[in-house]
């Protein structure tokens, strides 16, 4: 994360934020289960698995669909070459937004989350190096791996703040996490057009990037 600019550090923290967002809007929607954080979803498939309960099948379709996010997201961004960002962006926009048409629907499992999920899959592909992620925006434990490392680094004389991108991305998904959980008591998941709408801002902002091949 160190090698990023300015505005590509900003871009992410606003990636982990809207990450944060949504994943606290399908955690409250669901009861507990995740549309951006498959490692909780995981450990839920394993446990409704050994104890025989349905959830099971809902963790396990989330995190097909997280993956299949994924897959259209890095399809996406191998056609998109330098504008690999701003066409993994546009993707993550349209399926949100199709996400927050469907709460006009009414209908309380209209696989609007599965929406949720795919596109938090894809927005994993907009920071890449050597065709693999270089930023996760929408899980954490390798941002607070990476944090206590530099802490470590500071503390023994080395540089004094690369552990600062670090905190920020974490301080990202956190605020973007309360905000979400605000709202779901205000909104339920309409407040899915505020998250589209977010989405767009960020896509814009992407656009004011300078096309680069590795970032």
């Amino acid at each position: 994360m160190r090698r990023y600019d300015v505005p590509r550090h900003m871009l992410a923290i606003g990636l982990a934020a809207q990450a944060g967002f949504i994943d606290a809007l399908g955690f409250l929607k669901l009861g507990g289960l995740f549309v951006s954080f498959m490692s909780g979803n995981s450990t839920r498939l394993g446990v409704g698995i050994a104890s025989g309960t349905a959830v099971a099948w809902t963790a396990a379709g989330l995190i097909g669909a997280f993956v299949g996010g994924v897959v259209a997201g890095a399809l996406v961004a191998q056609r998109a070459g330098p504008w690999r960002k701003q066409a993994v962006l546009t993707l993550a926009t349209l399926l949100l937004l199709c996400a927050a048409l469907l709460t006009l629907s009414g209908e309380p499992d209209n696989g609007l989350t599965l929406l949720m999920a795919a596109a938090m899959g894809a927005v994993n592909n907009v920071f890449q190096r050597d065709g693999e992620v270089s930023i996760g925006v929408t899980y954490m434990t390798g941002a607070l791996v990476k944090l206590g490392q530099q802490l470590a680094v500071a503390l023994t004389g080395g540089a004094a703040w690369n552990w600062l991108p670090y905190l920020l991305l974490w301080l990202g998904l956190v605020a973007g996490a309360v905000t979400g959980g605000w709202l779901f008591t205000l909104m339920d998941l309409h407040a899915l057009w505020i998250a589209t709408a977010s989405s767009a801002l960020l896509l814009l902002w992407s656009i004011r990037l300078r096309p680069l091949h590795l970032a």
